[in-house]
């Protein structure tokens, strides 16, 4: 059974190992020891933060026990509002008609704008799934467990949820889009720039990065034809968000030129369609499955189950194995959502 709970500093090497098979390109998990340290840090003070009016400066980052070993199988995280602390830069893909009616002629083109339009949002980040514990539910799980978590606590995040999805680059960490802004503009490779920005120093990005908007047809064709595009390895993520109601507003990622995917917090489906229920702990004989997570904030934890829940009398029974995973006792509240 996966338990989705957060992190302490007793889970470093776990993330740690995350960080090293998360590969290049995956910006929020550096191999750094002083930034993971210091996320685990963080994340223990937000856990710990009393009742807040509105989102601030919160990181929540959780991972994804197997109950059964007691090893981290993966890492989920959400922050509370970007841009606040840190710059968060951003393209975002305009269009701009040239016109000469005098000549007969109309061209269409694109721009990339540089700017910070996310600032004060609440961003989803930071999932990976170890591979030996990518089936059944477990994606669904470390996916959908923080939109449980918004649903039961809302006034801790923003109106606009968003997600930056991984761009595409090869092997060896080389992105297409990085190589034309290199050489025109940096002289640092894509995984220096890349792990400068995860360990929390842009300045350099603000110093260099050019001010005035780019026109996209005078990039190399390579780096045009992955504008917007996704990482193979990222695909099955942005359709999970996908099916949640994320969408591309033509905001892309400075570095890789991944696709920006965002939504109202309040018609994110996981949201709209999860519920409460009470609990009765006992063996039941269900084959639905569920995502169940319990209502606590600081002592949060959300697993994948089955349950009978009666929707009459709005109760659900737990087997005790599951209730005790989610520290709950007859008589609490969980949050569902039906699979």
């Amino acid at each position: 059974m996966l338990v989705v709970r957060p992190i302490t500093m007793s889970d470093y090497d776990a993330l740690h190992t995350c960080a090293v098979e998360s590969g290049h390109g995956f910006t929020s998990l550096p191999v750094n020891e002083e930034l993971l340290t210091n996320r685990i840090t963080h994340s223990e003070y937000s856990f710990s933060k009393p009742d807040v009016l509105g989102p601030t400066d919160e990181g929540y980052l959780m991972v994804g026990y197997d109950r059964d070993t007691g090893e981290v199988a993966g890492t989920t995280g959400i922050e509370g509002a970007i841009g606040w602390d840190v710059p968060f830069y951003s393209y975002h893909i305009s269009t701009v008609v040239h016109s000469s009616p005098k000549l007969g002629v109309n061209n269409v083109v694109k721009l990339l704008t540089f700017g910070n339009n996310y600032t004060g949002c609440s961003e989803i980040c930071t999932l990976f799934l170890r591979p030996d514990y990518r089936a059944g539910l477990n994606g669904r799980l470390m996916s959908k467990s923080r939109f449980l978590m918004m649903a039961e606590h809302p006034h801790r995040f923003s109106k606009t949820i968003f997600a930056e999805m991984r761009g595409v680059s090869d092997a060896e960490g080389n992105s297409p889009f990085w190589q034309w802004l290199q050489e025109h503009f940096f002289s640092i490779d894509f995984t220096m720039a890349d792990y400068l920005t995860g360990i929390g120093k842009k300045g350099f990005i603000a110093d260099l990065m050019p001010k005035l908007p780019i026109y996209v047809n005078l990039l190399s064709k390579e780096a045009q034809a992955v504008i917007g595009q996704v990482h193979d390895n990222t695909r099955p993520a942005l359709k999970l968000l996908e099916r949640e109601g994320f969408t591309c507003r033509n905001y892309v990622d400075i570095f890789d030129a991944g696709p920006t995917v965002e939504c109202d917090l309040q018609n994110i489906q996981a949201i709209r369609n999860s519920f409460r229920a009470k609990v009765t702990i006992a063996e039941h004989a269900s084959s639905q499955d569920y995502l169940i997570a319990n209502t606590s904030f600081e002592h949060f934890r959300a697993t994948a189950a089955k349950a009978a829940y009666d929707a009459e009398s709005q109760h659900v029974l737990l087997a005790p194995d599951v209730a005790d995973a989610l520290n709950l006792s007859e008589g609490d509240m969980v949050r569902m959502l039906a699979q």
